[in-house]
This record gives C-alpha cells, structure tokens and sequence, in this order.
C-alpha cells in the first residue's frame, strides 16, 4: 500500500495558501501600497509562522505580479503604470471576447442552473457594493463573479490568467479609487445585466455590456487619477 500524503507537507501548504490569500487581501485593500518593502522575517513575525511557508508565499505573489524580490533585502509591492493598466484591460477584453467567440454558447447550453444562479447572486452582490461604492466588498464579490463566470468553458488556465489579470488591475486602480470622494454609484454595476445577457443566451448584448466596462474603467480610473 501507498503511503499517504505527510500531513506536515499538508498544513504548510494550506498555510502557505492563507499567508498568500492574506498578504493579497492587503494588498487590494491598499494597506500594502505599491513600492511597500518588507522582509520574510517581518512577515513571519507578524503572523507567527515560520519563515518557510511565508518565502514560498511571497514566491508565490511574486509569480502572480503582485510582488518584486528585491535583491539581498527581502520583497516589495509591485508598482504598475497607467500603461500597465490600459494593457491588462486591453488583455482582459480579449480573454473574455475569445470565450465568447469559441464555446461559450455550447457552455451556457451545457451550465447547470444552479452554477448560473450562483454566477447572479455574485452579480446582485457585486452590483450592490458598486452602487454604494463600497470598494472591499466590490472586490471581493466581483473577483468571484469573474472567476464563476469564466468557469463556464472549464478551461482553468483561463480562468485563472483572467483572475490574476483581473486581480492586478484592481491594484492598480484602487489606492487612484480610494481617493475620489464621489464612488457611489460612479463604479461599474452592470453586474446583473451581464449574468442575465448570459442566462437569456444572449452572448451579442454580453459582449456590448463587456465593451461598456471596459471603457467606463479607462474612463474612471483616468478621472480619478
């Protein structure tokens, strides 16, 4: 008989993925602004852990472009551009267009309801943090909105490059949001219009919608920069 996994392995990645999870939180929640430096050791301290889960997370943060190792002295916050910005929202639109140009009519027939119910309450969710421009709760809820919604085609590679593309522009353009005292209902909503487009099969209107988001993010962040 095989040996079974070595539990030890088990709970270091486990707490290797929460100190990731963690340190992401912060930082798209602006409490780790972009250029922020910190070591392995400030990181274990402040979480009470060992150094090694901790440098594998970073590592690991690193890999998603939300980190920089910087060389003999520990890790920063990766700092993006306007550019970076306008490219990853351009990167983005093709992701989600070459979804909807491939299967994904195929894919919606083939959904099960209930995943597609799921994919409308994260929409009602995200809709109703963006009206209050309530940002915390926006990016919780809209990640997972995007995250379900690609999961459609069952494809994970693309699932997870448009949730670290989409990841990455919100650290962009929070700490520009987080200073326009005006968000409620300046921030895109149309969360629900796009969940019920996609359960109408209605992949035309979806892709309108999409093209509006898009535009009105350029538009935004542009404003609050």
């Amino acid at each position: 008989m095989a040996p079974g996994p070595d539990s030890s392995v088990i709970r270091r990645s486990t707490l290797r993925e929460q100190i990731a999870d963690a340190l992401r939180d912060e930082i798209l929640a602006g409490r780790l602004p972009s250029g922020h430096p910190f070591t392995v050791k400030e990181i274990a301290d402040q979480y009470g852990v060992s150094a090694t889960p901790v440098r594998e997370a970073l590592l690991d943060l690193c890999a998603q472009g939300l980190l920089d190792v910087e060389q003999h002295r520990g890790f920063k916050v990766h700092a993006y551009t306007a550019d970076d910005f306008r490219a990853m929202v351009e990167a983005r639109t093709l992701i989600i267009e070459g979804i909807f140009r491939s299967n994904a009519e195929r894919a919606l027939l083939a959904t099960p309801a209930e995943v597609l119910i799921s994919i409308r309450r994260r929409a009602e969710e995200a809709e109703r943090a963006a009206r209050a421009g309530d940002l915390d709760v926006l990016i919780g809820y809209d990640l997972r909105f995007w995250r379900e919604l690609s999961g459609i085609v069952q494809n994970p590679y693309i699932s997870d490059f448009l949730d670290r593309i989409r990841v990455q522009t919100w650290m962009f353009a929070v700490p520009l949001l987080r200073r326009d005292p005006r968000l409620r209902g300046r921030l895109w909503h149309g969360h629900s219009e796009l969940a019920d487009a996609l359960l109408r099969h209605d992949l035309p209107d979806a892709q309108r919608l999409i093209a509006e988001y898009n535009e009105h993010s350029l538009a935004l962040v542009g404003t609050a920069g």
